[in-house]
């Protein structure tokens, strides 16, 4: 399916195909347009010849070493098998080098990472960002036996990542993919912010009545949303605490490292006047804003739901002016602002308006701009 999707993205299947034939595998291989659940999709195809089924890291990474394929692809392909034979390792309690890879080690599943690699290689992508990974449900068959969705292998490679299960009961994720996922990822959850330039599908085996068994790519250039990421927003509503408690707990909460703080007015049950008080917070830190709510105001229950957070692309320059340093935060579309507790600072100190000041830090900052 990895394979599928990047060459349904616009990844050469002449070059995959190439390069896999150098690695002399015992395999044939082909792509194939097809359709589950009506999404059309790339289903790449490997017709195993081989005899050979086990085989160990050194002999795996000579092959690889040996493929007809940029430098990066084969170093990203070592490292998934690498870190493949460490999860192996401490599932069966082996050395690495003494690791059988048994199905991954079949050519098919060479094919599917070695090609993976390759497939990014050849779109010139130089992050990847996943979603949460939904591993399914029930059991699997192995030459282990009979074994729990996800299998050993794959919970060990998926540690510390986001998964979940839905769908059919059977298995959704495979140590190859679990893999190359956990290796090449920069991150997983929400997309990061982008230009989409392609799109592609890749087909899995089975046809699901659930929903449809692809997966898909989406390959682009970042755009100056800069950072995308899951935030946790807390809720409460008051209607019995005081200006001031209200205040002093936002004070609080921002100094606990709350990305930020607001109150609305709102109208309560039996038309009480009350707030909304609303923190936005890093999901590190939910639970311990969250007790200091309940600390800090009269509230019984919170709100608790988790929302995707862009900022646009920023730095900060200093700029010189009559009345001292003042710094200006600079978007990445040429839009600034004057910081303003250094405008403030200024103002306290001088005696001028606060608006004089600001009027200033504009002002120089547009001088420095110019030239």
């Amino acid at each position: 399916m990895l394979v599928g999707c990047l060459a349904d993205a616009g990844a050469s299947t002449e070059a995959i195909v190439a390069a896999l034939n150098s690695m002399e595998v015992g395999a044939q291989f082909s792509f194939e347009k097809v359709k589950r659940r009506d999404v059309g999709a790339m289903k790449f195809r490997v017709a195993i010849t081989e005899t050979t089924k086990h085989r160990h890291l050194p002999g795996i990474l000579k092959m690889i070493a040996r493929t007809e394929m940029p430098e990066r692809a084969k170093s990203n392909a070592a490292a998934v098998f690498e870190w493949l034979a460490e999860a192996e390792s401490g599932v069966h309690g082996v050395p690495i080098e003494k690791v059988h890879f048994h199905e991954v080690g079949a050519a098919d599943s060479i094919a599917d990472i070695v090609g993976a690699c390759l497939g990014l290689e050849l779109l010139g992508v130089e992050k990847v960002y996943c979603s949460p990974v939904n591993v399914g449900s029930g059991t699997v068959n192995t030459e282990h036996g009979v074994l729990p969705v996800p299998a050993p292998a794959t919970a060990a490679l998926l540690k510390d990542v986001p998964i979940y299960s839905r769908g059919p009961a059977t298995e959704l994720t495979t140590p190859t993919g679990a893999a190359v996922l956990s290796t090449l990822a920069e991150s997983f959850g929400a997309m990061p912010a982008m230009r989409v330039a392609k799109i592609g599908y890749g087909a899995g085996d089975k046809d699901f009545r659930e929903h449809a068994n692809v997966l898909r790519v989406m390959v682009g250039q970042t755009s100056k949303a800069t950072e995308s990421t899951t935030v946790s927003v807390i809720e409460a509503n008051l209607d019995d605490s005081s200006p001031q408690v209200v205040a002093y707990a936002m004070e609080r909460l921002m100094e606990a490292g709350a990305l930020d703080a607001t109150v609305t007015a709102i109208q309560m049950k039996k038309g009480r006047p009350g707030v909304l008080l609303r923190v936005i917070s890093a999901p590190s830190k939910q639970e311990e804003l969250a007790a200091l709510l309940f600390a800090e105001t009269s509230t019984l229950g919170l709100r608790i739901h988790t929302a995707e957070r862009r900022v646009q692309e920023r730095e900060w320059v200093t700029v010189e002016t009559g009345h001292g340093k003042i710094r200006v935060k600079v978007s990445g579309d040429g839009s600034y602002a004057p910081e303003y507790e250094d405008c403030r600072a200024i103002a306290q100190a001088s005696g001028m308006p606060l608006r004089q000041v600001i009027a200033a830090a504009n002002h120089s900052y547009l001088n420095l701009a110019s030239h």
